[in-house]
Protein backbone atom coordinates (compact mmCIF):
# COMPACT_ATOMS: atom_id res chain seq x y z
CA UNK A 1 0.00 0.00 0.00
CA UNK A 2 0.63 3.47 -0.11
CA UNK A 3 1.23 5.57 3.10
CA UNK A 4 3.19 8.56 4.24
CA UNK A 5 5.98 7.99 6.14
CA UNK A 6 8.55 10.14 8.38
CA UNK A 7 11.86 8.45 9.10
CA UNK A 8 13.56 10.81 11.38
CA UNK A 9 12.31 12.62 14.09
CA UNK A 10 14.95 15.29 13.70
CA UNK A 11 14.25 15.79 10.20
CA UNK A 12 10.42 16.38 10.98
CA UNK A 13 8.16 17.26 8.22
CA UNK A 14 10.95 17.67 5.67
CA UNK A 15 11.74 14.11 6.25
CA UNK A 16 8.00 13.09 4.56
CA UNK A 17 8.22 10.99 1.75
CA UNK A 18 5.76 8.51 -0.18
CA UNK A 19 6.43 4.99 -0.30
CA UNK A 20 5.11 1.51 -0.53
CA UNK A 21 3.86 -0.35 3.20
CA UNK A 22 3.28 -3.82 3.77
CA UNK A 23 -0.23 -4.27 4.88
CA UNK A 24 -0.90 -3.04 8.21
CA UNK A 25 -2.27 -6.59 10.52
CA UNK A 26 -5.70 -6.91 12.15
CA UNK A 27 -4.73 -7.63 16.08
CA UNK A 28 -7.22 -9.21 18.22
CA UNK A 29 -10.09 -6.39 18.71
CA UNK A 30 -8.80 -4.76 15.39
CA UNK A 31 -10.02 -3.84 12.54
CA UNK A 32 -8.64 -3.05 9.22
CA UNK A 33 -10.10 0.07 7.42
CA UNK A 34 -9.88 1.13 3.40
CA UNK A 35 -8.67 4.85 4.11
CA UNK A 36 -11.32 7.08 2.01
CA UNK A 37 -9.96 10.67 3.62
CA UNK A 38 -7.44 11.24 6.86
CA UNK A 39 -7.10 14.36 9.03
CA UNK A 40 -3.72 15.53 10.67
CA UNK A 41 -2.60 17.82 12.91
CA UNK A 42 0.52 19.72 12.31
CA UNK A 43 1.66 19.07 15.29
CA UNK A 44 1.72 15.78 16.04
CA UNK A 45 5.46 15.09 15.18
CA UNK A 46 6.40 16.65 18.27
CA UNK A 47 4.44 14.32 20.03
CA UNK A 48 6.71 11.23 21.76
CA UNK A 49 4.09 8.58 20.83
CA UNK A 50 4.67 9.90 17.08
CA UNK A 51 7.83 7.83 17.37
CA UNK A 52 7.58 5.15 20.00
CA UNK A 53 5.05 1.93 20.77
CA UNK A 54 3.29 1.51 24.09
CA UNK A 55 6.47 0.13 25.59
CA UNK A 56 8.62 2.71 24.58
CA UNK A 57 10.11 1.04 21.56
CA UNK A 58 11.40 2.73 18.72
CA UNK A 59 8.93 2.36 15.34
CA UNK A 60 10.59 4.48 12.51
CA UNK A 61 9.35 5.30 9.77
CA UNK A 62 6.02 5.94 11.32
CA UNK A 63 3.02 6.94 9.48
CA UNK A 64 1.48 10.53 10.82
CA UNK A 65 -2.57 11.02 10.76
CA UNK A 66 -5.08 9.91 13.47
CA UNK A 67 -8.62 11.07 12.04
CA UNK A 68 -9.96 8.92 9.33
CA UNK A 69 -13.23 7.90 7.43
CA UNK A 70 -13.31 5.01 5.25
CA UNK A 71 -14.80 1.42 4.87
CA UNK A 72 -13.89 -1.99 6.84
CA UNK A 73 -12.41 -4.57 4.87
CA UNK A 74 -11.12 -6.67 7.74
CA UNK A 75 -11.83 -8.09 11.20
CA UNK A 76 -9.11 -9.25 13.80
CA UNK A 77 -10.02 -12.09 15.99
CA UNK A 78 -12.62 -11.41 18.78
CA UNK A 79 -13.62 -7.63 17.22
CA UNK A 80 -17.15 -7.47 17.41
CA UNK A 81 -19.38 -3.74 16.90
CA UNK A 82 -18.32 -3.64 13.29
CA UNK A 83 -18.85 -5.27 10.03
CA UNK A 84 -16.57 -5.70 6.78
CA UNK A 85 -17.67 -3.04 4.83
CA UNK A 86 -19.24 -0.59 6.90
CA UNK A 87 -18.84 2.75 6.76
CA UNK A 88 -16.90 3.65 9.68
CA UNK A 89 -14.94 7.25 11.27
CA UNK A 90 -12.54 7.73 14.26
CA UNK A 91 -9.11 8.20 15.82
CA UNK A 92 -6.32 5.60 14.77
CA UNK A 93 -3.99 4.83 18.47
CA UNK A 94 -1.72 7.14 18.86
CA UNK A 95 1.14 5.10 19.38
CA UNK A 96 0.78 2.97 16.29
CA UNK A 97 1.03 3.86 12.62
CA UNK A 98 -1.18 6.19 11.32
CA UNK A 99 -3.74 7.50 8.72
CA UNK A 100 -1.77 8.92 5.90
CA UNK A 101 -2.16 5.56 4.09
CA UNK A 102 -4.04 3.47 2.16
CA UNK A 103 -5.20 0.80 4.71
CA UNK A 104 -4.60 1.19 8.85
CA UNK A 105 -5.22 -1.14 11.43
CA UNK A 106 -7.58 0.74 14.45
CA UNK A 107 -8.79 -0.46 17.67
CA UNK A 108 -12.88 -1.50 16.69
CA UNK A 109 -13.56 0.58 20.12
CA UNK A 110 -12.00 3.44 18.79
CA UNK A 111 -14.79 3.98 15.42
CA UNK A 112 -17.93 4.80 15.08
CA UNK A 113 -20.46 3.56 12.09
CA UNK A 114 -20.56 6.82 9.50
CA UNK A 115 -24.11 7.73 8.30
CA UNK A 116 -24.56 7.60 4.69
CA UNK A 117 -25.68 10.55 4.17
CA UNK A 118 -22.44 12.09 5.95
CA UNK A 119 -19.17 12.02 3.18
CA UNK A 120 -15.95 10.95 4.34
CA UNK A 121 -14.04 14.12 4.02
CA UNK A 122 -16.76 15.24 6.75
CA UNK A 123 -16.14 12.08 8.49
CA UNK A 124 -12.45 12.68 8.50
CA UNK A 125 -12.43 16.23 9.77
CA UNK A 126 -14.63 15.61 12.60
CA UNK A 127 -13.21 13.22 15.70
CA UNK A 128 -10.27 15.56 17.06
CA UNK A 129 -11.75 18.68 17.00
CA UNK A 130 -15.41 16.82 17.95
CA UNK A 131 -14.12 14.88 20.39
CA UNK A 132 -11.91 17.43 22.15
CA UNK A 133 -14.81 19.93 21.94
CA UNK A 134 -17.16 17.46 23.66
CA UNK A 135 -15.19 16.17 26.32
CA UNK A 136 -13.69 19.52 27.17
CA UNK A 137 -17.51 20.90 27.76
CA UNK A 138 -19.39 18.68 28.81
CA UNK A 139 -16.91 15.80 29.88
CA UNK A 140 -14.24 17.99 32.31
CA UNK A 141 -16.07 21.26 32.00
CA UNK A 142 -19.72 20.24 33.35
CA UNK A 143 -21.45 22.88 30.83
CA UNK A 144 -24.81 24.02 32.02
CA UNK A 145 -27.29 26.01 30.08
CA UNK A 146 -27.13 29.42 31.02
CA UNK A 147 -23.50 29.77 31.48
CA UNK A 148 -21.28 31.69 29.46
CA UNK A 149 -18.40 30.40 27.39
CA UNK A 150 -14.97 32.30 26.29
CA UNK A 151 -13.49 30.15 24.08
CA UNK A 152 -9.44 31.14 22.21
CA UNK A 153 -8.70 29.98 18.94
CA UNK A 154 -12.06 30.53 17.52
CA UNK A 155 -11.41 30.34 14.10
CA UNK A 156 -10.08 27.14 14.42
CA UNK A 157 -10.98 23.31 13.75
CA UNK A 158 -11.06 22.87 17.95
CA UNK A 159 -12.60 26.25 18.74
CA UNK A 160 -15.41 26.39 15.82
CA UNK A 161 -16.94 23.31 17.21
CA UNK A 162 -16.43 24.28 20.54
CA UNK A 163 -18.71 27.12 19.82
CA UNK A 164 -21.18 25.09 18.19
CA UNK A 165 -21.54 22.44 21.09
CA UNK A 166 -21.96 25.20 23.64
CA UNK A 167 -24.57 26.87 21.61
CA UNK A 168 -26.44 24.12 21.24
CA UNK A 169 -26.49 23.25 25.06
CA UNK A 170 -28.13 26.58 26.08
CA UNK A 171 -24.48 28.66 27.08
CA UNK A 172 -23.44 32.53 25.78
CA UNK A 173 -20.68 32.00 23.81
CA UNK A 174 -18.30 34.47 22.86
CA UNK A 175 -14.96 33.49 20.96
CA UNK A 176 -11.52 35.34 20.81
CA UNK A 177 -9.15 35.44 17.89
CA UNK A 178 -7.81 38.84 15.69
CA UNK A 179 -10.04 41.04 13.43
CA UNK A 180 -10.25 38.34 10.46
CA UNK A 181 -11.72 35.37 12.35
CA UNK A 182 -14.81 37.85 13.25
CA UNK A 183 -16.29 35.97 10.12
CA UNK A 184 -15.62 32.12 10.88
CA UNK A 185 -17.07 32.95 15.33
CA UNK A 186 -20.08 34.26 13.29
CA UNK A 187 -20.27 31.58 10.82
CA UNK A 188 -20.24 28.99 13.98
CA UNK A 189 -22.55 31.03 15.70
CA UNK A 190 -20.69 32.69 18.64
CA UNK A 191 -23.04 35.35 20.10
CA UNK A 192 -20.24 38.11 20.56
CA UNK A 193 -16.33 37.79 19.36
CA UNK A 194 -13.40 39.43 21.18
CA UNK A 195 -10.57 40.95 18.94
CA UNK A 196 -7.34 40.74 21.26
CA UNK A 197 -5.28 42.66 19.32
CA UNK A 198 -8.44 45.98 19.97
CA UNK A 199 -8.80 44.99 23.79
CA UNK A 200 -11.91 43.87 23.02
CA UNK A 201 -10.97 41.31 25.58
CA UNK A 202 -10.94 43.47 28.53
CA UNK A 203 -14.59 44.49 27.80
CA UNK A 204 -16.05 41.01 28.59
CA UNK A 205 -16.26 40.91 32.15
CA UNK A 206 -16.38 37.68 34.32
CA UNK A 207 -17.28 34.21 32.34
CA UNK A 208 -18.28 30.83 34.05
CA UNK A 209 -16.22 29.00 31.51
CA UNK A 210 -12.88 29.48 29.36
CA UNK A 211 -11.98 26.87 27.12
CA UNK A 212 -8.33 27.46 25.91
CA UNK A 213 -7.05 26.21 22.81
CA UNK A 214 -3.85 28.28 22.10
CA UNK A 215 -1.63 29.09 25.64
CA UNK A 216 0.85 31.21 25.97
CA UNK A 217 -0.20 34.71 26.50
CA UNK A 218 -3.64 35.09 24.24
CA UNK A 219 -4.84 31.79 26.76
CA UNK A 220 -4.05 33.47 29.63
CA UNK A 221 -5.10 36.69 29.00
CA UNK A 222 -8.36 34.84 28.74
CA UNK A 223 -7.72 32.56 31.71
CA UNK A 224 -8.06 35.69 34.06
CA UNK A 225 -11.75 36.24 32.99
CA UNK A 226 -13.05 32.55 34.81
CA UNK A 227 -15.15 34.15 37.17
CA UNK A 228 -14.42 32.76 41.02
CA UNK A 229 -15.89 28.94 41.05
CA UNK A 230 -15.74 28.88 37.20
CA UNK A 231 -13.65 26.62 35.26
CA UNK A 232 -10.93 26.78 32.88
CA UNK A 233 -10.38 24.07 30.26
CA UNK A 234 -7.33 23.90 28.58
CA UNK A 235 -5.39 21.62 25.63
CA UNK A 236 -2.57 23.43 24.94
CA UNK A 237 -0.31 23.39 28.34
CA UNK A 238 -0.70 22.78 31.90
CA UNK A 239 -1.71 25.79 33.69
CA UNK A 240 2.11 27.09 35.11
CA UNK A 241 0.07 27.91 38.62
CA UNK A 242 -3.09 27.27 39.35
CA UNK A 243 -5.23 30.52 40.54
CA UNK A 244 -7.58 30.34 44.06
CA UNK A 245 -11.28 29.88 43.23
CA UNK A 246 -11.38 28.59 39.71
CA UNK A 247 -11.21 24.53 38.75
CA UNK A 248 -8.35 24.30 35.73
CA UNK A 249 -8.05 20.94 33.88
CA UNK A 250 -5.61 20.20 30.89
CA UNK A 251 -6.69 16.98 28.79
CA UNK A 252 -5.69 15.38 25.85
CA UNK A 253 -8.69 13.91 23.78
CA UNK A 254 -9.77 10.03 24.03
CA UNK A 255 -11.98 7.64 21.13
CA UNK A 256 -15.43 7.25 22.44
CA UNK A 257 -17.46 6.14 20.01
CA UNK A 258 -20.83 6.95 21.99
CA UNK A 259 -19.37 10.41 21.95
CA UNK A 260 -18.83 9.91 17.83
CA UNK A 261 -22.05 8.67 17.44
CA UNK A 262 -23.21 11.66 19.04
CA UNK A 263 -21.32 14.25 17.04
CA UNK A 264 -22.53 12.18 13.74
CA UNK A 265 -26.30 12.85 14.51
CA UNK A 266 -25.81 16.58 14.96
CA UNK A 267 -23.59 16.64 11.59
CA UNK A 268 -26.71 14.43 10.23
CA UNK A 269 -29.05 17.08 12.20
CA UNK A 270 -27.71 20.28 10.73
CA UNK A 271 -26.70 21.51 14.41
CA UNK A 272 -22.86 20.76 13.99
CA UNK A 273 -20.82 21.42 10.77
CA UNK A 274 -16.67 21.49 10.22
CA UNK A 275 -15.21 23.48 8.29
CA UNK A 276 -12.75 22.20 5.58
CA UNK A 277 -10.22 23.87 3.96
CA UNK A 278 -7.80 22.31 1.40
CA UNK A 279 -8.51 18.78 0.29
CA UNK A 280 -5.38 17.03 -1.14
CA UNK A 281 -4.59 13.60 -2.78
CA UNK A 282 -2.06 11.06 -0.80
CA UNK A 283 0.70 11.94 -2.97
CA UNK A 284 0.04 16.10 -1.89
CA UNK A 285 -0.29 15.23 2.07
CA UNK A 286 3.19 15.75 2.39
CA UNK A 287 3.28 18.98 1.68
CA UNK A 288 0.23 19.98 3.22
CA UNK A 289 1.71 18.69 5.84
CA UNK A 290 4.61 20.89 5.71
CA UNK A 291 2.19 23.86 5.06
CA UNK A 292 -0.13 23.10 8.06
CA UNK A 293 -3.46 25.62 8.15
CA UNK A 294 -5.23 25.52 4.63
CA UNK A 295 -4.60 28.16 2.89
CA UNK A 296 -8.04 29.63 3.48
CA UNK A 297 -8.77 28.48 6.68
CA UNK A 298 -10.27 25.23 7.48
CA UNK A 299 -9.14 21.74 7.80
CA UNK A 300 -7.15 20.38 5.12
CA UNK A 301 -7.80 16.96 4.61
CA UNK A 302 -6.22 14.43 2.45
CA UNK A 303 -8.98 12.49 0.16
CA UNK A 304 -6.97 9.00 -0.08
CA UNK A 305 -9.71 7.15 -2.14
CA UNK A 306 -11.91 9.77 -4.76
CA UNK A 307 -15.69 9.11 -3.97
Amino acid sequence: MKAITVRDAAAGADGMTIDERPLPHASENDVIVRVHAAGFTPGELSWPATWTDRAGRDRTPTVPGHELAGVVTELGYGTTGLTVGQRVFGLADWTRDGTLAEYVAVEARNLAPLPADVDFVTGASLPISGLTAWQGLFLHGGLQAGQTVLVTGVAGGVGSVVVQLARAAGARVIGTGRAGHRKRAEEAGAHAFADIDRGELDAVGDVDLVFDVLGGEPGARAAALVRPGGTLISIAAPPESERVGIRSVFFVVEPSRTELVDLAARVLGGTLRTFVGDVVTLDEAATAFRAGASKGGGKTIVRVVAD
